[in-house]
């Protein structure tokens, strides 16, 4: 298992803050001040977890270009003082660039919650072989 370094461990309290303010802004009826706050946050703690090279290869694949432009498009909507229509578009973007973990994420969620109702309807929805139990 790989040690976390400093820089992960900063990139990791940068994308939590950064979750934080994007969620508080939204609940402040689409505060474009603490949504963009939050935005710098998340695209930085990125960084610092996965590294620069790694997030520009991440952002800029060419399967990954439409979903990117999306994403960083809201960013740019939400600096711009339009954080209703940058927060569409950037939600767009962020389930079209993470459409791949969120099987990963669901099933490790279900696995946590226990529940054989969810984790039939979870098999049923998204396959057996993503379970992680």
């Amino acid at each position: 298992m790989m040690e976390v370094t400093q820089f992960q461990k900063i990139g990791i309290g940068f994308t939590g803050f950064g979750m934080f303010f994007v969620l508080f802004g939204v609940m402040l009826y689409f505060d474009s001040v603490l949504l963009a706050f939050g935005n710098i946050l998340f695209l930085a703690g990125l960084v610092f977890i996965i590294g620069p090279r790694r997030t520009a290869h991440f952002f800029f694949q060419r399967q990954k270009f439409r979903a990117s432009s999306f994403f960083l498009g809201g960013v740019a909507l939400v600096l711009l003082r339009w954080p209703i229509i940058g927060m569409l578009v950037e939600s767009y973007g962020f389930v079209l660039l993470f459409r791949s973990f969120f099987p990963m994420v669901f099933g490790f969620v279900f696995s946590i919650i226990n529940n054989p109702f969810l984790d039939a309807l979870f098999k049923k929805l998204f396959g057996s072989n993503t379970s992680m139990v």
